[in-house]
């Protein structure tokens, strides 16, 4: 399966000591690059979040957040007893010194430290958290094929194009050979001196197999059906195909400097327009 470098998930889980949140998102990128923005009570996961990564995911630059959001209902939160006992033993301490002191207990429960949030139990939280995380990796991986489907399709579109393009060339290489042939013809009949047939026939061959291109035709194909062959696996194959394209682009480069011909000139064109789109494409792809 085709996955693109590019892709965005996200997913909350509610959990007793607040609001976990994950988004990760990636940008191609030649290698894995994953970075990490965690909350402090999760900072001990990074190497097992890592690790869950790398196991579902090959190329592109991720960023991954992590964060717990303290809870918004009172439920998950506790009264430092101690200190508000230590508040109220002072307030009446001072109240002989200041008769008219008067302290509202909403004012002492804003004092810093008498409401606290419960204590997370971190093996719970961080469970909690992995999780999570694989619930937002199974949305990123389900996104990067989504997307990489429609990649594979524009390729093979243009792998499509390749092939008639080449078929095309094939067809018109006899009629190129004698069109090369008459004109050599006509060159050596215009000589002041007669050139012997044999030598003529000699330098015929041997200008011809300079322009020959069949090799290169043929290696076009084996490229072609190679490249649908790597489209069809489920492992990633992007670098697979930046080698290949290298070897398309060598092909299409080699038959342009053997053109003799205006329209096999313009066929080598078209191949290196195609082959520029397909290595756009699949330099999204993992």
């Amino acid at each position: 399966m085709i996955r693109s470098m590019t892709a965005f998930a996200s997913g909350e889980r509610a959990t007793p000591w607040g609001v976990l949140a994950c988004e990760l998102r990636s940008v191609n990128h030649r290698f894995l690059e994953t970075g990490l923005r965690l909350s402090d009570e999760l900072r001990a996961l990074e190497p097992l979040l890592r690790e869950r990564v790398a196991a579902r995911i090959q190329r592109g630059k991720l960023d991954l957040a992590l964060r717990l959001r303290a809870p918004e209902s009172a439920a998950s939160l506790v009264v430092n007893e101690a200190l508000l006992g230590q508040l109220g033993e002072l307030a009446a301490k001072l109240d002989g010194q200041f008769p008219g002191l008067r302290v509202e207990f909403t004012q002492l429960l804003q004092v810093p430290g008498v409401m606290q949030v419960q204590a997370a139990d971190s093996e719970a939280l961080q469970a909690e958290a992995l999780s999570l995380l694989d619930e937002v990796l199974d949305g990123f991986v389900a996104a990067r094929e989504r997307e990489g489907a429609k990649l594979a399709a524009a390729i093979v579109e243009r792998v499509d194009g390749i092939e008639r393009i080449a078929a095309q060339v094939r067809e018109l290489i006899p009629a190129i050979r004698e069109g090369q042939r008459a004109k050599l013809a006509a060159r050596l009949a215009d000589l002041p001196h007669p050139v012997e047939p044999g030598r003529a026939e000699q330098e015929l061959v041997l200008w011809l197999q300079k322009l020959d291109v069949d090799e290169e035709l043929d290696r076009l194909g084996s490229h072609i059906a190679e490249i649908r062959r790597v489209l069809a696996q489920r492992e990633p194959v992007g670098r697979r195909l930046d080698f290949l394209l290298q070897e398309f682009n060598r092909e299409a480069n080699t038959l342009g400097s053997k053109s003799v011909d205006a329209r096999t000139s313009a066929a080598a064109v078209e191949l290196k327009v195609l082959i520029d789109q397909v290595r756009e494409q699949a330099q999204n792809i993992e």
